[in-house]
């Protein structure tokens, strides 16, 4: 197994979307560890992987976790009276690449002593941080680079989702002294085949390959 984690410095910054382009590229199985609530389609990010990964249902790992509500998974655990156990947080077995997709940022708490980060350390698998270019990634993107770092997490990458942004991105690789994976554009018409093309044009593939 070579298990990839997608994390993001926000939420609806494009994290899914990157993760099916992905996935698609690499054939790989995708898992989200824990699915809260839905977008305003009534899609989660599971079904939006399906629908632009292009990947066949077996390579869809059930998640350990589907709440209901939509919200930090700490808290949609409360209101839905789960308790999110950890130990079924372990990375499932899998032939081949694993694309870990996790909700939000890399602070996003899973309980209420236990961030996203923490385990990202425990899985010990590299992680890819998704940056928007819009104003203000300068400063996500580098608190999470930090972050991660501090926990020990070995970090792959930065991919950035939108319009290009030069400096911004330039800025963030080397004061982040992380590796510039690419920039997904905005895609429109966005659907499987669009997503993989402009996958395929801006990033190259050998570098997600273990």
């Amino acid at each position: 197994m070579n298990p990839i984690v997608v994390t993001g410095t926000d939420t609806d910054i494009g994290k899914t979307v990157f993760a099916a382009a992905l996935a698609g590229a690499l054939g790989a199985h995708y898992w989200k560890p824990v699915q809260a609530g839905t977008d305003e389609h009534g899609r989660t990010d599971r079904n939006r992987v399906i629908e632009l990964s292009g990947l066949p249902q077996d390579r869809f790992v059930p998640s350990a976790y589907d709440l209901a509500t939509p919200a930090s998974p700490h808290i949609a655990a409360e209101i839905d009276g789960v308790t999110i156990d950890p130990a079924r947080l372990s990375l499932p077995g899998v032939e081949g690449p694993l694309v870990i997709e996790g909700a939000g940022g890399a602070l996003v708490p899973l309980t209420r002593d236990l961030l996203y980060a923490d385990m990202f350390a425990k899985w010990g698998a590299p992680v890819i941080l998704v940056a928007r270019t819009a104003l203000g990634t300068i400063n996500h993107s580098l608190l999470s680079i930090e972050a991660l770092r501090s926990r020990g997490v070995p970090i792959l990458g930065v991919a950035f989702v939108g319009d290009a942004v030069e400096d911004s991105e330039a800025i963030i690789a080397a004061m982040g002294k992380v590796k510039r994976l690419g920039r997904l554009p905005f895609v429109d018409p966005l659907d499987a085949a669009t997503l993989s093309a402009a996958f395929r044009e801006n990033f190259d593939l050998q570098d997600f390959r273990a």
